[in-house]
């Protein structure tokens, strides 16, 4: 029974894996489920097994890539400066680089930022309010805010060819934070 689980898992990776190929390549849109078939190997009613076509392909794929909160390390003692865990989100995205870099691209799939953050949203805001329910508007405005922010610098940082080290975007990650672009800017330009 476990080789057959294997070979079925197998089987959807490759088809995953092909789409991922074609989807490096071209929108969503422009891609077939005969192309995902023939990169694949497979026929298509062996796809249909799988997934019903290239979105669900793409959904299922940003599944994998997006974690549940159990699996997110707990954020807790912030410190009394309430820096965010930066470097939580850096090994998020720098983990799977090369996903984010597509998905998070012009080309890549808009929903994938907004999904991204429903997930790390409730986390953030159990830190600063106590408890996972966003109840507090000027708490749900400031994490749409800050996560929107730290989704852009990040996803900005993983599709340049020659990025800052890690530790310098850290830094400056952390400043921006801590006191805001106008400030971070006027440092910059004093220096």
């Amino acid at each position: 029974m476990k080789h057959r689980e294997a070979i079925t898992q197998q089987t959807k990776q490759n088809f995953m894996d092909a789409f991922w190929d074609l989807y490096c390549e071209k929108t969503i849109d422009k891609i077939t489920v005969k192309e995902i078939t023939q990169k694949a190997g497979y026929n298509r009613s062996t796809f249909y097994v799988y997934f019903r076509d290239a979105y669900d392909v793409l959904e299922k794929l940003e599944d994998t890539l997006i974690p549940n909160l159990g699996e997110l390390p707990p954020i807790s003692g912030l410190s009394n400066d309430f820096s965010l865990p930066t470097d939580l989100f850096m090994d998020l995205f720098e983990h799977s680089r090369q996903y984010y870099a597509v998905l998070l691209s012009e080309n890549g799939d808009p929903a994938f930022a907004s999904r991204l953050k429903r997930v790390i949203k409730p986390l953030l805001a159990s830190v600063f309010s106590g408890s996972s329910d966003v109840a507090d508007t000027t708490l749900d405005y400031t994490l749409e805010y800050t996560l929107s922010a730290m989704i852009g610098i990040l996803s900005y940082w993983i599709s340049k060819p020659d990025p800052l080290p890690k530790n310098e975007l850290y830094d400056l990650v952390h400043r921006l934070m801590q006191e805001g672009p106008l400030k971070t800017l006027q440092q910059a330009h004093h220096v």
